[in-house]
This record gives structure tokens, C-alpha cells and sequence, in this order.
């Protein structure tokens, strides 16, 4: 029985399972990711990440044609085992997997360079942990109703897409926001194609202090259920309380999640407006898992 030495990690409490297959040679299908996620019978977590070569795979071929330094690929699957195209949390627990398991080298003001499915992604380290770009963002027109179990009325969605798709959800208060149960999927009408991540955001009275924006969220993620932090939802979420707010609405906000504090940040760039996500990235513990 094949065996795969495994990190457990975490990013504000949204927690994967990181293996290193340089080689590709692992191929594990999404029934198998999806028991390693099982949180009652597998090791457990709200998504699994492969560290492959990007040479190695198809996807990561691409990548290199886009970007030569992006000699790793993250392979990364939902608790259901399907894939996904990025995770914002993920990457940062990924860049410090790689570093702790000595298959990069970072210096303090190094740029890794990593290959998702949705695109080449840059990452630095900084006080909060590391800082990842995730590139530019775009409104995507789909503004859905949106209907949640505990919420008492339908409430209209902001269609978000930062390479993977989101619907952000403005709620009254925090009472609000902590009614509603998360444990089952929000309902869109209409239905997104392949599905979203659908954030439920409160924004704080006063909304900006000292120049920074202060929203609190709660996701629900594609494919993985209510999880305690989603990075890209923070920045969909951020970008949405700013398009709401209007015309002097600040470029730096501070997103409070179930599992901490993440920082998002906004810029002009030369192919659209780019946003940053920050936030820590910590290892928790080393396993052997037979498959």
C-alpha cells in the first residue's frame, strides 16, 4: 500500500493537507483526496495540495510559458476532492510548506513565483506571514439572489471573479451574520455554472478608521462547506464593501474571519487594478498516510 509523507497547515483556520510529489508521479483520484480531507476517517482538512513541478504537469506547462520562474505548481482540491482553481489561504500555507521542507529558498525580500489553475501568483514574506498577489479582479455581471437557511429574506449578491468565482452578501449586523447557518449551501437564483463561494459581510460602524476599511465575513466555500477563513473571499469581499461604499472608499481593508485577521489591498496596474492578500501561514504537524 503506496504511502505519502504529509504536513498539516493552516491560514486564519482554513486548514489543508500538503504532500510533495516533485515528479507528478502521484495520481490521486477525488475519491481518495476527498478521504484524506474526511475529517472523521481521513486526516482531515478543508482542502489537499500537491507541490508538483510545474514541467511536470499540463497546467503547469502553461503556467511556465506565462512565467519561467514559476517552477512549482499548487495542485489543489476541495474537501470533496474537486479541483479549484485557487485558494488564497492555501498559497500561503504552500509558499511556507515549500520553505520549511527546504524545496525553495526565500529570502526576506524574495519573490516566489507560483503556478495555480488560475494563473502565475507572486508571494513575498512580511509581518503578517506572507503577502500573495493575486492578480486582477473583475465584476462578473451575474449579481444573483441569494438565499441563505437563517437569513429571513433573500438578499441581492455582488458576482466577484478573482480566477475563481464569488458572491458577496451584505448582512444588517453581526446578530445577522451569526444566525445564519452555513452548514448548507446558500441557494442562487440564478445558479452559477460552477458554483461559488458565497461571502456573508458585515461592515463595522464606523466603516474606515486611521484609512483603513474594517469588514467582518463568514464564507461558505464550493465544495468544501463553512470554513473558518477564505482567502480570495476576504479580497471578493473587501473589493465588494468598497464598490458599495463609493467614490472615497479606501484601498486598504482589514477582514475579521471565524479564524483571525487578514489584510487586503488594492492598486493600479498595468492590466487592471491588482488586489494583495496578507495573513499568517503556520505548520502545524508531519504524518505518513497510506492510500
Amino acid at each position: 500500500m503506496p504511502e505519502i509523507h504529509f504536513t498539516k497547515g493552516h491560514g486564519t483556520g482554513n486548514d489543508f493537507v500538503l504532500f510533495a510529489d516533485p515528479e507528478g508521479a502521484i495520481d490521486l483520484n477525488a475519491e481518495q483526496l476527498a478521504a484524506i480531507a474526511d475529517r472523521h476517517v481521513g486526516v482531515g482538512g478543508d482542502g489537499v495540495i500537491r507541490a508538483v513541478r510545474s514541467a511536470n504537469l499540463p497546467e503547469g506547462e502553461a503556467a511556465l510559458a506565462e512565467d519561467e520562474g514559476a517552477e512549482w505548481f499548487m495542485d489543489y482540491h476541495n474537501a470533496d476532492g474537486s479541483p479549484a482553481e485557487m485558494c488564497g489561504n492555501g498559497i500561503r500555507v504552500f509558499a511556507e510548506y515549500l520553505t520549511a521542507s527546504g524545496l525553495v529558498d526565500l529570502g526576506r525580500s524574495d519573490t516566489l513565483t507560483v503556478a495555480t489553475r488560475g494563473g502565475v501568483k507572486d508571494l513575498q514574506r512580511n509581518q503578517r506571514g506572507f503577502q500573495v498577489d493575486l492578480g486582477s479582479w473583475q465584476l462578473d455581471g451575474s449579481d444573483p439572489l441569494v438565499r441563505a437557511r437563517g437569513v429571513s429574506v433573500a438578499r441581492p449578491g455582488l458576482g466577484i471573479n478573482l480566477g475563481n468565482p464569488h458572491v458577496v452578501v451584505a448582512l444588517s449586523s453581526l446578530e445577522e451574520l451569526a444566525a445564519a447557518d452555513l452548514t448548507v449551501a446558500p441557494v442562487l437564483e440564478p445558479a452559477a455554472p460552477e458554483g461559488a463561494n458565497v461571502e456573508f459581510v458585515v461592515p463595522h460602524d464606523p466603516l474606515v478608521a486611521d484609512g483603513v476599511g474594517h469588514i467582518t465575513m463568514r464564507v461558505h466555500e464550493r465544495g468544501s462547506g463553512e470554513t473558518l477563513s477564505c482567502g480570495t473571499g476576504a479580497a471578493a469581499a473587501a473589493l465588494a464593501t468598497r464598490h458599495w461604499a463609493g467614490e472615497g472608499a479606501p484601498h486598504h481593508w482589514r477582514v475579521e474571519v471565524p479564524g483571525g485577521t487578514l489584510g487586503v489591498r488594492m492598486w493600479p496596474a498595468e492590466d487592471g487594478e491588482h488586489v494583495s492578500l496578507s495573513g499568517p501561514a503556520v505548520l502545524v504537524y508531519e504524518g505518513t498516510l497510506s492510500i
